[in-house]
């Protein structure tokens, strides 16, 4: 009897999802997704009709898989691709998932828009009473020679390089009070600015009124440098591996601050001669690919900045198509905090005030920052991506679908939850109509705090982090899996009545992990600060705009303070880059604050793994309610040397 022959198997990781695994050689890219559940779009069936399912294959070698991908990965241009005439033209680059099949073990990106359930991407900006101080100013010349009237009424001697301006009736932008950037025929009363900030996950951007600082469009979408890694040491090893990564990394991002500022402009129905300015901040990894510097000397230490200070150059020299646009990069505190805090630290004032504040940024890396008026630390501290959903088991991003609040009953262990798209609880009438749109995909970061939250509470799960199998003879959520147990958080959830989502011990390693790394930051600063406990706690970014402040104490990722004192500030890097864009005054600052900030390099203090190692687990079983505060009683601040480092008022 013939030994029947079996096809090579080849590795297939899927991005921004990080899903991946073994398929048959000859499989389809969208028979692949299906097979390992990756969210690739498709409604012809395969067909080669729609071009639904484009994506993007990588190739180099990506550490973080383990995987080196070469071009003959993917199966050449097929008929499919080649006859295809669809609406949706193919874009260089992509492939139709439906046509190349794979060859070899390969890394696959799926654009946004080849996504079902695409990423949602929730950030807003509030700059408070900020008084607009503005950049650019116009200036309308009735009639006469536009450069002598900018002179005589004004006060304004255009620059040499600047082209004859003629006769009016003609309208003039300058910029710092001193240089022309730009003109129109006629009356011209309103010009805008578009604040970005440049996420290693996400990009968000919003286009600005400058003289009103209304905003009149805000676009995000997902940085297509997740597919070279989700966290930015991946991408520094990817361009430490790969001849010319840097240059990929760099067009990559490019590329879609391009797309993001087209949308903006469009959405707004604005001309985009009339955008005069960009401010952008970002992490330091970020800013250095977005202006094409090399990351890597960020990866080890002593993490130099390619460059102090604050960035400014044209839009033509990041490769935006704003013809009359400068642009303004914010200056980042260290080599592991970035221009993103210092927009963030400006936004929330805490060198502006006398109480103690704690601002944490939640994301890939924590970005912490502790003080007040006297003086600031920030550190950066590695807290992975467990926090957005990945490494959990039933893990997502923020997409309709995912759940993103949990309770769990005290009594009788059942859970109750609500998903992303929809304000019904599960137990509540109308909510299997209400999902049936979205399903229940998965849970989000969110989600898995409030579910480890609420195990902890209930007494599911020890301090040390275990779930307590002995309990699975009181409750069917609790099941065996091996030699540990998992908590059934929602069954049935398929179309067919079958399918769970678990949370698993694995998972709650993954959080334990990462809020330990967030907690060690914290205290590393409270050390150096010489402080015991803070005033008040404001919690940053998308992911801390949407946790419960009690279920993080519970987790162990802040300290314990009054739950009132603690505030959820939303986009606050996206704010403070607004703040730069409608203020000179507010450029200064920013400069002046980084200036001063003490910065703590967690990678090589000796102290930290001490911290990371008793913030493992889990502080306390029942949620802190308004009044709590720490056992120290308030804050109190130790006796400071004669050698340590204090500032004046200002």
């Amino acid at each position: 009897m013939p030994i029947p022959v079996t096809s090579p198997q080849h590795r297939v990781v899927f991005t921004p999802s990080g899903l991946s695994g073994s398929v048959p050689e000859g499989t389809t890219v969208l028979q692949a997704a299906a097979e390992l559940g990756a969210d690739l779009d498709t409604v012809c069936g395969g067909r080669g009709i729609c071009g639904r399912c484009q994506v993007k294959p990588s190739i180099g070698s990506f550490a973080k898989w383990a995987v080196d991908v070469d071009e003959q990965a993917l199966s050449p241009w097929g008929t499919l691709e080649a006859n295809y005439t669809g609406r949706r033209a193919i874009t260089d680059g992509r492939r139709l998932g439906c046509s190349a099949t794979i060859c070899g073990d390969v890394v696959i990106d799926i654009p946004p828009e080849s996504q079902i359930h695409k990423q949602v991407i929730r950030k807003s900006v509030d700059v408070g009473d900020l008084r607009i101080d503005p950049i650019h100013t116009l200036h309308y010349i009735h009639d006469g020679p536009v450069r002598a009237a900018l002179f005589d009424d004004w006060g304004v001697a255009a620059n040499d390089s600047t082209d004859d301006l003629g006769s009016g009736p003609r309208t003039v932008a300058v910029r710092n009070g001193n240089q022309i950037v730009a003109s129109w025929d006629g009356y011209v009363d309103r010009v805008t600015g578009i604040a970005i900030d440049v996420g290693s996950t996400t990009i968000a951007g919003h286009l600005i009124d400058l003289s009103t600082g209304d905003v009149l469009a805000t676009a995000g979408r997902m940085n297509p440098q997740i597919r070279f890694g989700e966290d930015l040491m991946s991408r520094v090893s990817y361009v430490m591996m790969n001849p010319g990564g840097d240059a990929e990394l760099t067009a990559a991002v490019r590329t879609a601050l391009q797309e993001l500022t087209g949308e903006l402009v469009n959405e707004a129905a604005f001309p985009v001669d009339r955008v005069l300015d960009v401010t952008l901040v970002g992490n330091p990894i970020m800013h250095h690919l977005v202006l094409g510097y090399d990351p890597t000397p960020l990866g080890q230490s002593p993490f130099p900045l390619a460059v102090e200070g604050a960035v400014s150059t044209t839009a033509a020299a990041i490769e935006l198509e704003l013809p009359n646009a400068s642009v303004y990069v914010a200056p980042c505190i260290a080599g592991h905090v970035g221009a993103d805090t210092a927009a963030a630290i400006l936004n929330e004032g805490p060198h502006r005030s006398s109480a103690i504040q704690l601002l944490v940024d939640v994301g890939t890396n924590a970005e912490i920052v502790l003080g007040n008026d006297q003086q600031l630390f920030a550190c950066s501290s590695p807290t992975g991506p467990a926090f957005e959903g990945a490494q959990i088991s039933s893990g997502q991003r923020a997409t309709a679908g995912a759940i993103e609040r949990v309770q769990i009953d005290r009594t009788t262990l059942e859970p109750r939850f609500t998903v992303i798209g929809s304000e019904l609880w599960s137990d509540e009438p109308g909510f299997a109509e209400a999902t049936q749109s979205t399903g229940i995909t998965g849970i989000c970061g969110s989600g898995i705090i409030e579910a480890i939250s609420e195990l902890v509470s209930t007494g599911i799960i020890d301090q040390a982090g275990v779930i307590r199998g002995e309990l699975a003879s009181t409750t069917t959520r609790i099941v065996a899996d091996h030699r540990t147990f998992d908590y059934i958080l929602a069954a049935g959830i398929a179309a067919d009545g079958t399918d769970e989502i678990r949370v698993t011990q694995a998972d709650v390693r993954a959080i334990q992990l990462a809020k330990a790394a967030l907690k060690a930051g914290i205290d590393l600063l409270l050390e150096h600060a010489e402080l015991t406990t803070v005033d008040e706690i404001r919690l940053a970014g998308a992911f801390g705009a949407h946790i419960d402040p009690a279920h993080a104490m519970v987790v162990g990722l802040i300290p314990e303070i009054d739950v009132t004192n603690v505030r959820a500030v939303g986009n606050a890097a996206g704010s403070g880059a607004v703040r730069t864009l409608l203020s000179g005054e507010q450029r200064r600052e920013i400069e002046d604050v980084v200036r001063d900030v003490i910065k703590i390099e967690t990678a090589i203090e000796p102290r930290f793994q001490e911290h990371f190692v008793t913030a493992l687990a889990f502080p306390r079983s029942t949620a802190p309610t308004t009044g709590t505060s720490s056992s120290t009683g308030g804050r109190r601040r130790r006796s400071r040397t004669a050698t340590s480092t204090s500032r004046s008022p200002s």
